[in-house]
């Protein structure tokens, strides 16, 4: 193989070993020059093993102690797994910015022909140097379109720990009303349990009727009934709490009280409904998508211009005269003037408009339905206190009464289940308005930062040239 290789080489005209060797290393320089800023490859192996907390104590900004509301926003934001997963898009939004700064790399031609036959001659060559110029024009609408996108996501991120925060709340509030209310059926649970289990001996005795028997059968069997429905209801809610923060489901999680929970205020909130754009994170993230979409379509309509390229080409002939010049190609816009693309982003940007109206209209409806219900439940809670406060007073009367023996057993643990079923429908009526006011928070972007999102407007010296297409 060697062999037939050189003798190849010796049939050809003097010089030409010589200028084929220094052809291939001036292309190995240039590939080494080209491949030295290149990135290399690491393997990152897929994370197997779930990463579940077997203990509170184990989790990022656990302070040990019971958890209040503000722990629990601490606790969703550094353990959720959803979050931390989410949290990755970020970089990608910012490697879109540095991916839209770069330009095209220029392009180098090359050719060397070997003088085969023919008079006498000398092997020609030619080089060439060459420049896209429409990547240029584009590049600041392609670098704000990573810009805005970049920022887009960083707002959806946020909107998203802010609904996570706030579904946290609500199970935070559900589990503590719960546990509150489920004493006093446990209560109510023990006398009827109580009562059932006197009637029943009465029966047997036959000092009493099957009659007598059934009610207490039925309000005991309800009241069983309760209790494990919320008993079920209770675990499944501390499974999702303890998801939401990334701890094992039966890991135990010490509540602190509910009166942490926000409280809104309902005039305030009206009165800044008006810039409800400018403080919801998702609100914000439509407008950063509607602005980076503007771009895009100025983009499409700057993309008209036809492509050029220029460069500087030189090189030797086959008689041995030399050139070196300028050299320009270009596109003739005969038949395509970028119309399906401008037409495609006109539409969309279109579209975002709509969509971020129709969200702002459906979060303001949604606001003003809750302050409605919200002003309800308040006016339902103060009618319950006049009952309420008779019922406990009737009860408090009756436990002396009939450890005197001067109240029968049944009225004795009718006036208990009055008054705690009074108790409940306050707890109940509480739940509500607790569960409206975190609702409420998360809608209305509480505590959120003031962000104004002002589109820019596009050069009208670069547009213009295309107005009157």
């Amino acid at each position: 193989m060697l062999n037939r290789q050189s003798a190849l080489f010796s049939k050809l005209p003097a010089g030409v070993s010589a200028m084929k060797s220094a052809y291939f290393l001036c292309l190995t320089a240039i590939s080494i020059l080209a491949l030295s800023g290149c990135a290399s490859y690491k393997p990152a192996p897929l994370e197997r093993a779930p990463n579940l907390a077997a203990s509170v104590s184990t989790l990022i900004q656990a302070s040990g102690g019971p958890v209040t509301v503000q722990d629990l926003d601490r606790l969703v934001l550094a353990n959720n797994p959803d979050l931390r997963a989410a949290r990755a898009k970020a970089g990608i939004g910012r490697a879109q910015i540095i991916e839209a700064d770069l330009l095209p790399n220029p392009q180098i031609a090359a050719s060397y022909p070997f003088f085969a036959g023919g008079p006498s001659g000398v092997d020609s060559f030619s080089a060439g140097l060459s420049q896209d110029l429409k990547s240029i024009l584009l590049r600041p609408a392609k670098r704000e379109i990573a810009e805005n996108a970049a920022a887009e996501i960083d707002a959806a991120l946020l909107w998203q720990e802010w609904q996570t925060i706030g579904k946290a709340r609500l199970l935070f509030v559900d589990i503590i009303s719960s546990e509150r209310a489920g004493k006093l059926i446990e209560r109510t649970r023990k006398l009827l349990r109580e009562r059932f289990d006197l009637t029943t001996a009465a029966a047997n005795q036959g000092n009493a009727t099957l009659a007598a028997l059934a009610p207490d059968l039925v309000a005991a069997g309800d009241i069983q009934k309760s209790f494990d429905d919320l008993e079920r209801t209770q675990l499944n809610r501390r499974h999702q709490l303890n998801a939401l923060i990334g701890l094992a489901p039966d890991a135990l999680l010490r509540l602190a009280g509910a009166d942490e929970a926000p409280r809104i205020d309902a005039a305030r909130i009206r009165r800044d409904l008006g810039d409800l754009a400018d403080r919801r994170p998702d609100l914000i993230a439509l407008q950063y998508g509607y602005r980076s979409e503007d771009a895009k379509l100025r983009q499409a309509i700057l993309s008209q211009f036809p492509n050029v390229t220029i460069g500087l080409t030189g090189g030797r002939d086959s008689s041995g005269i030399y050139s070196l010049g300028p050299q320009v190609s270009f596109d003739l816009p005969v038949f395509d003037h970028n119309e399906g693309a401008i037409a495609r982003e006109s539409a969309t940007r279109e579209e975002l408009n709509r969509e971020f109206n129709a969200r702002l209209t459906a979060a303001i409806g949604e606001i003003g339905a809750l302050l409605s219900e919200q002003a309800l439940l308040a006016r339902q809670l103060a009618a319950l206190e006049p009952r309420l406060k008779q019922a406990r007073s009737i009860a408090k009367q009756s436990e002396p009464a009939f450890k005197q023996g001067l109240l029968d057993e049944r009225t004795y643990v009718d006036t208990q289940v009055a008054q705690s079923s009074l108790e409940q429908e306050k707890i109940a009526l509480q739940q509500a308005m607790l569960e409206g006011q975190v609702t409420l928070a998360t809608l209305t972007g509480a505590g959120m930062p003031r962000i104004t999102i002002e589109p820019e407007a596009p050069p009208a010296d670069v547009l213009g040239i295309f107005q009157n297409k």
